[in-house]
């Protein structure tokens, strides 16, 4: 039975579309651009070559490097094989790398550079499967019987009739397994979720009504495409509609790629949101004047235009017109120098993102659009949709998938987006799946219009020495409203009372230092600094919730929580067991006396 899957869709483009722009990428300093039949053609090379080396249908290859187009190329050219693509975040140490290559027991990995390859190379001998390990282009010559540069591993495609992919493509069915994603493990080693082609373009199809993305939209791809949401804006979706990506040089050159693209839709995690917040905001509160009562002015009118939106109603001629003004006099201004200028859709996902900071972005006429899901659903579960979002919830369901809420407060979901198991993991799949249901691992409630909202994760409840339960999530972001805080972990299992550990913002350190006239040299311990969190939390931070769910004590660490000390994954979430362990005198001290 054929199917049409996302590499089906990707040849149907390069054939209603062939001359359009499908994507971007930097070189020698201008943006030069590939059209839709160039990328086909790219694919079917790709995937020619990838049977030359041997890779039948099942077989797995994984990817290790920065967004780039050879990284998609690849992934596509698996999948359309019947192949199963598995990125791997760059951020991994030759250990992690060697437990993805082995545990999919892939025959071929493309890596983007030198430096990646020696992640391999020092792990070869614990690899018995692997055969070739390819390099993307302009990596440095590496002299090793093993590696092919991306040149060399294309002109493998010329023993390979074309006819062959052809008959491959046509031999993939919907429940074939089309990619993992492995999880960031946070738990313990990472998990493959298996997604099959099925998943990924009912997916896919459902990103395109969420969005309403249409072939005139671009977007830049810079988070890791080791994630399923960084697939979906960057390769399913795009795909599946005909919009088109630019890749972005790195992140560090991320800001000012954004500056020179303006992409019209843009994905974010919470910290993106937050660096963006935290800069603006500077730069805002320096306005004095008639230049603060503007910014004042604008930021009101846009968001009171946008409460109204929300809610089903339009703005007033009077109203209208003072959204408009201000957006003359200031926000048009402003957006574009965040590289937002044409941004019609933003999207923030992956962990939770503080309200009050999506509050500030509508005042800047920037709606950002919080979506809820894992990598075993393929991404999406609620999205808070233009026109319909409710700050503080992740939106209602997406029309197809059905949540419901456990009588433990677990969230469950079922629907055509959801995973086929984890790869090698009978167990881990059975306690995830239940009857065709999802045992999502959060916490959540729906209010009254069905908007979720998402209270804690089960493997993180705290529980006091008094016997209450306690969901962290919601007191740590209270936490990190302060600009000075980079991240919050709050401290209380089997504890008389909550504790937390604070990291600072390196940015809103530097502000906070300066404008109190000392070193950010060991602000941490810092008397004023001190007395300004110890306010946040007595003022701001408890009276949000119950006597219990106090902030009685915390610390300020020297230092942030890093992935290289194992207390961040790849996609920075918090390794609540590793900061315990990390921090345990410190924690300790903490509840001394």
């Amino acid at each position: 039975m054929s199917i049409e899957s996302i590499p089906h869709r990707l040849f149907l483009r390069a054939q209603e579309m062939g001359s359009r722009p499908a994507y971007y990428e930097r070189v020698d300093g201008t943006w030069q651009v590939t059209d839709w039949a160039s990328y086909a053609d790219q694919v079917r090379e790709a995937a020619r070559a990838l049977i030359a080396l041997g890779v039948e249908s099942g077989d797995k290859v994984c990817i290790l490097g920065f967004n780039r187009p050879e990284w998609v190329v690849f992934d596509i050219a698996a999948m359309a094989i019947g192949a199963v693509p598995a990125g791997i975040y760059t951020t991994c140490s030759p250990q992690e790398v060697q437990y993805i290559v082995d545990h999919s027991e892939s025959g071929v990995v493309l890596v983007e550079n030198a430096d990646q390859w020696k992640k391999i190379e020092s792990e070869r001998a614990n690899l018995p499967k692997l055969r070739h390990v390819v390099t993307m282009r302009n990596s440095e010559d590496i002299s090793d019987e093993m590696v092919l540069s991306w040149d060399a591993f294309l002109k493998n495609a010329q023993a390979v009739d074309a006819s062959v992919v052809e008959e491959r493509l046509a031999a993939l069915v919907d429940d074939q397994v089309a990619t993992f994603i492995y999880t960031s493990g946070t738990t313990g080693p990472p998990k493959a979720v298996m997604l099959t082609h099925h998943n990924l373009s009912w997916t896919a199809s459902a990103a395109l009504d969420l969005v309403r993305l249409t072939p005139e939209d671009c977007s830049v791809s810079y988070l890791p495409l080791s994630h399923i949401a960084e697939q979906m804006f960057s390769i399913h979706a795009p795909i599946s509609i005909g919009s088109s990506v630019y890749f972005a040089e790195s992140l560090d050159a991320l800001p000012e790629n954004l500056k020179e693209v303006q992409p019209t839709v843009f994905f974010g995690v919470p910290r993106i949101w937050e660096k963006f917040y935290a800069a603006v905001n500077a730069k805002l509160s320096l306005a004095t004047g008639t230049k603060a009562k503007l910014v004042s002015f604008a930021m009101a009118n846009a968001t009171a235009v946008e409460n109204m939106k929300n809610h089903g109603c339009d703005p007033g001629p009077w109203q209208a017109f003072k959204y408009a003004l201000g957006k003359k006099l200031v926000l048009n201004k402003v957006k574009p120098a965040l590289g937002m200028g044409r941004a019609r859709v933003c999207v923030s996902g992956a962990a939770p993102v503080s309200a009050d900071i999506l509050r500030f972005f509508a005042g800047l006429d920037l709606v950002i659009h919080e979506v809820y899901g894992q990598s075993e659903d393929t991404g999406p579960t609620t999205f808070n949709r233009p026109g319909a979002t409710r700050y503080g919830t992740v939106g209602p369901c997406i029309a197809g998938i059905d949540v419901k809420i456990a009588d433990d407060g677990e969230i469950l979901v079922k629907g055509p987006n959801v995973f086929k198991g984890y790869y090698k993991d009978e167990a881990a799949t059975a306690a995830a799946l239940s009857d065709g249901w999802l045992h999502s691992g959060d916490l959540g409630a729906f209010d009254d219009e069905g908007y979720l909202q998402i209270t804690g994760r089960k493997k993180d409840i705290i529980i006091t020495a008094g016997g209450k339960n306690i969901a962290p999530k919601n007191i740590e972001s209270a936490l990190k409203g302060h600009d000075v805080v980079g991240e919050a972990v709050v401290i209380g299992d089997r504890r008389k009372f909550l504790s937390a550990l604070i990291t600072l913002d390196p940015d809103g350190a530097q502000r906070f230092a300066e404008g109190h006239g000392i070193s950010v040299e060991g602000l941490h311990e810092a008397t004023s600094l001190i007395a300004e969190l110890q306010t946040h939390v007595e003022e701001v931070v408890n009276p949000q919730f119950a006597r219990v769910e106090h902030v009685r004590r915390f610390t300020v660490l020297s230092e942030p929580f890093s992935i290289e000390k194992n207390e961040l994954t790849p996609t920075l979430k918090i390794k609540r067991s590793r900061v315990n362990d990390n921090y345990a005198d410190v924690i300790d001290e903490m509840y001394q006396g």
